[in-house]
């Protein structure tokens, strides 16, 4: 994706932008995303901005899906997923929610132009 800068966070680890906003970002460990059996944080949570509730939603309870949120994400567009869980999207699926995460980011500008470049 075009004009995309990649910062650290206080770990080091990566922050995904686009004019200065972050549209995925790898987290660190938090509480809120820990395995439910052993309560081991995970270390592997990637957040992905999304355009609206709606696609949260249909990201995080489709079963098959392996987007989740959490409690401390209620009402922020975005949705988790472990890296080791990555394997589970197809090419297609993954480049489809790293676009939507750009696009709901980029400048309205930056957003038509690579629209308008990238026909559905």
């Amino acid at each position: 994706m075009p004009h995309v800068t990649v910062e650290h966070g206080s770990m080091a680890n990566p922050i995904y932008q686009v004019g200065r906003k972050s549209f995925i970002y790898f987290r660190t460990p938090s509480k809120d995303a820990a395995d439910p059996v052993t309560g081991e944080r995970y270390d592997d949570v990637i957040i992905f901005w999304v355009p609206s509730e709606g696609d949260k939603l249909a990201l995080t309870q489709d079963p098959d899906s392996p987007f989740f949120t959490t409690p401390h994400f209620d009402g922020h567009l975005s949705v988790l997923v472990r890296a080791a869980q990555l394997g589970e999207l197809s090419v297609s699926e993954l480049a489809e929610v790293v676009q939507d995460a750009w696009l709901c980011r980029a400048s309205a500008t930056r957003a038509r132009k690579w629209l308008a470049e990238h026909p559905a």
